[in-house]
């Protein structure tokens, strides 16, 4: 019963962290706290107060405006929550109701606050990654042992040194290809694809590759981006870990057979 419910408070959970992950993604590349000031008006500097601030509803209560302005409020925020709430709801489906599913929620949140960062100035801040990074090995760490399975835990240390490692000699032979703040994603992506299995590693190692090039291919054609213009690699990294955390081992399986 309880495996049936449990996108429920997952995606109820998500919709407080996606309000988060909204002001860490603005503020940090400002290099501003993500917790004092409170939010407030970006037009007219009034604070938000809390029944304004609750998350998607707030933003339809108000219908897109600020209370004292009148000024529009992004329709990204509350995307932003629906989008981790749904995300959340998935994850807790896939993995599970198990003691490392808490690490693999706090996955989708660093990667949904550094896809933005990466969108919107084609940056993955070592303030959001490098603590997130700490973070996860020990709830994956600490999950493992619950879960009797620390042949996981050191196969995700392992997977993440392996992907860090493979992008870094890539970076490396094609120094405008991506960034370091890629390698250095690619090794939080690698603790968590890797726990679930090595074909789920290899997977969201070559996925954002043939993704990658698909969609830069079709923004080039449609002319949306030019060949001069940059664009972010961090986001199609994330997408290739998404599909691997979710159908890594089958789509191996599939590769291999």
């Amino acid at each position: 019963m309880i495996e049936d419910i449990i996108w429920i408070p997952a995606a109820l959970i998500g919709l407080i962290v996606g309000s988060f992950i909204n002001v860490v993604a603005y503020r940090v590349p400002l290099q501003r706290s993500v917790v004092h000031p409170g939010s407030a008006c970006p037009n007219c500097e009034h604070t938000i107060v809390w029944s304004d601030n609750i998350p998607v509803f707030g933003w339809i209560r108000l219908r897109g405006r600020c209370r004292h302005c009148q000024a529009r409020i992004s329709l990204r925020y509350p995307l932003v929550e629906l989008a981790t709430a749904v995300l959340f709801a998935v994850t807790a489906g896939f993995i599970g109701w198990v003691w490392v599913l808490p690490a693999y929620l706090w996955f989708v949140g660093v990667t949904v606050a550094l896809t933005l960062t990466d969108l919107d100035h084609h940056l993955i801040p070592n303030r959001i990654l490098f603590p997130s990074a700490a973070v996860g090995v020990v709830l994956v760490g600490l999950g493992a042992v619950l879960d009797s399975n620390l042949g996981g835990f050191g196969r995700g240390l392992l997977g993440g040194l392996v992907y860090f490692g493979a992008l870094l000699i890539i970076a490396l032979a094609v120094p405008k290809g991506f960034g370091l703040g890629d390698v250095k994603l690619a090794a939080f992506l690698g603790l968590y694809t890797a726990y679930l299995g090595w074909g789920s590693l290899a997977v969201a190692m070559i996925l954002p590759f043939w993704i990658g090039g698909i969609v830069s291919i079709l923004l080039l054609i449609t002319r949306i981006k030019g060949r001069k213009d940059k664009i972010p690699f961090g986001p199609y990294l994330v997408i290739g870990a998404y599909i691997a955390v979710a159908y890594g081992e089958t789509i191996f399986d599939w590769w291999l057979n």
